[in-house]
């Protein structure tokens, strides 16, 4: 499978994903992103799911056949995948990201290429925030977790066990302002430990179709109460283009060995993940255990680092610029 990949930068973006901070510096893309007047649903669960959780799953998707409804989820074996095969199954379109990089030699997990192809194939897309070359790894996953919730207006859990990336995609959604549903489950099931925990914070329980389009309508009527002129969105546009550009004029002014960090106003995070690379690039796992520093915490330093033009990845490591 040849991957035609081409990148977007921020001002590029789907206006919803134009939110989250820090913002990646570029994506790359294969296929076409839906306009942003449809609604991007976010479906996730376990990977290994139960049987209730798939035809759960099927079932909401499948009755949202005709809804201008995007849904999108991490391509991963399990509830991701399915939710992926349902939307097709429907005539939905739906975007995938996938904890890897886009190129054929490395997008995760190599089970799902076919199911990529079929995405693209139907008008979808593949998105990801790494570079093609990418092997999925213990931080990625996390990262795009965050762009699913970013890129959606609302976030739905099938199934989740306690720990699980789910619940991370849930807390992300949360922290952006955008609706979190579930679907309950059985209280005796580690699976509903997810779902039954986000319920009590206040996300709603749906059990179908109809109560998912119920819960968009309101995603709809706060969109329609917002501007979309052509000339808002022709500024908007343009304020973002002028951003980037003041932003990539910025990042050549301070590269090259004349950087004084010492000048620089840095995170103690970003400081010491700074140094850290002082002597020779690093992979983010060997940064991550030299510093004793969470998933969390790295992705979002190395992004601040990045876009201040202060280090780049490249064949998998990082390096100071």
């Amino acid at each position: 499978m040849n991957l035609t990949i081409y990148t977007i930068t921020p001002y590029q973006y789907p206006e919803l994903l134009q939110q989250i901070r820090p913002l990646p510096k570029q994506l790359y893309v294969a296929g076409t992103i839906p306009p942003d007047d449809q609604i991007f649903l976010c479906v996730i669960g376990s990977r290994m799911h139960s049987a209730y959780g798939k035809e759960a799953c099927r079932k909401i998707i499948l009755g949202l056949h005709g809804q201008p409804v995007v849904i999108v989820s991490g391509m991963a074996v399990g509830i991701d995948s399915i939710a992926h095969e349902a939307a097709l199954e429907a005539g939905l379109k739906t975007v995938a990201f996938p904890g890897s990089g886009l190129s054929s030699q490395t997008l995760y997990p190599p089970s799902r290429r076919n199911l990529a192809e079929r995405i693209l194939n139907s008008g979808g897309a593949l998105i990801s925030s790494f570079q093609p070359e990418q092997a999925g790894t213990i931080w990625t996953f996390p990262y795009r977790n965050r762009l699913m919730a970013g890129i959606s207006h609302a976030t739905l859990i099938i199934e989740g066990r306690q720990g699980s990336g789910t619940l991370g995609t849930a807390t992300y959604a949360t922290e952006l302002g955008r609706d979190v549903m579930i679907v309950p489950g059985s209280i005796f099931s580690e699976l509903s430990y997810g779902p039954l925990l986000l319920m009590k914070e206040g996300a709603s329980p749906v059990t179908s179709a109809e109560d998912v389009l119920h819960e968009l309508d309101f995603v709809r009527e706060r969109l329609a109460k917002v501007e979309r002129s052509p000339e808002r969105l022709a500024a908007t546009l343009a304020k973002m283009k002028k951003r980037e550009e003041t932003r990539l004029a910025g990042k050549t002014a301070i590269q090259g060995p004349q950087v004084d960090i010492s000048q620089l106003v840095l995170s103690g995070e970003e400081r010491t993940v700074y140094e850290c690379l002082r002597d020779k690039p690093l992979p983010a796992t060997d940064i991550m255990e030299r510093l004793s520093m969470p998933v969390s915490i790295f992705n979002i330093t190395v992004s601040e680092l990045e876009m201040k033009g202060l280090v780049a990845q490249e064949s998998g490591r990082y390096k100071k610029l």
